[in-house]
């Protein structure tokens, strides 16, 4: 069996933008899974405090997804740009 190494893709400051960007990693099937610190859920603040709430998948899928998790920016001629420049 094959040894799947996991990383952390990126960081959010609340449960709910975790949950949004592993919606839009499974969207663009990339498998993924959110875990914070938060003490069985009792205590949110300690994520907040600390690593946050982090966003999980295969090593293998990382470049993948950070471009889907790359916001688009927009040029001043109204075209879209995925690399952040305007």
């Amino acid at each position: 069996m094959r040894e799947v190494k996991l990383v952390v893709v990126k960081s959010f400051g609340s449960r709910a933008e975790a949950e949004l960007a592993k919606g839009a990693l499974e969207d663009a099937g990339i498998p993924a899974m959110t875990q914070a610190d938060t003490a069985g859920g009792m205590r949110e603040h300690l994520a907040w405090s600390g690593a946050g709430f982090q966003v999980w998948l295969r090593e293998e899928d990382a470049a993948a997804a950070r471009e889907v998790l790359t916001p688009v920016a927009e040029n001043n001629d109204g075209e879209k740009s995925s690399n952040g420049s305007l």
